[in-house]
């Protein structure tokens, strides 16, 4: 049987955190590691999965409080493990001794040599649909995150606005606010529909993805 689909579908052999392709993480697996609930395509070898709560009290109150955060699954065992999300493009970012702000929605999996928590971005509070809490990594290790879209990078030295469901990540050293544009317009319907934006200020960068995520699923 010939097809160039085998040659180029062909699994890569990497150990730890690796692109398959560009919509797949392959994680060549001796150990654990944190994956985003429901990610998995594919699997081989002894592998468990098990819900991964919020990890401490802060974390769980502010899930419980603002419903965002992470919902995690730990990975363990010994094999290969995949992982995709809506077929959306995967990217790996190596953190060394760093820090990192992500979006929770586009999280897909981190190693568990990384802290991580759940902090709010200050603006007008229950008015913000999406956004308002991300999830910071600090410490060594790699994240896998995934993007709806063809991401940016933006370099911030000026003040800078991205819509709250496009920004992906963005540096710690910025100052993040919530900046809102709501006229009278808007609330009457013949508004921008671009109510509210992630205002960063200071010298950094933020990843900004191509698209304000993929559209709810209607019913059939």
């Amino acid at each position: 049987m010939r097809s160039e689909l085998f040659q180029h579908a062909q699994e890569t052999q990497q150990p730890g955190m690796h692109l398959q392709n560009r919509k797949m993480l392959r994680v060549g697996l001796n150990g654990e590691f944190y994956a985003r609930q429901g990610s998995m395509v594919a699997y081989q070898g002894q592998i468990d999965f098990a819900y991964q709560g919020a990890g401490s009290v802060g974390r769980f109150m502010k899930k419980a409080f603002t419903g965002e955060g992470l919902p995690l699954m730990k990975v363990s065992g010994q094999g290969d493990v995949f992982l995709a999300h809506e077929a959306w493009d995967v990217h790996l970012i190596d953190l060394e001794d760093e820090s990192l702000t992500i979006n929770g929605a586009n999280v897909l999996a981190f190693e568990p040599t990384l802290n991580w928590d759940i902090q709010k971005v200050q603006g007008f509070g229950g008015m913000v649909a999406g956004g308002l809490f991300n999830t910071v990594f600090t410490g060594r290790g790699r994240v896998a995150v995934a993007c709806h879209g063809t991401p940016v990078l933006l370099n911030v030295d000026q003040p800078t606005f991205v819509d709250t469901q496009a920004a992906v990540a963005w540096s710690t050293s910025l100052q993040a606010t919530i900046r809102s544009t709501v006229k009278a317009g808007a609330i009457i319907g013949r508004g921008s529909g671009e109510a509210f934006q992630l205002a960063l200020q200071g010298q950094g960068f933020v990843l900004v993805q191509g698209s304000e995520g993929a559209p709810a699923p209607t019913g059939g």
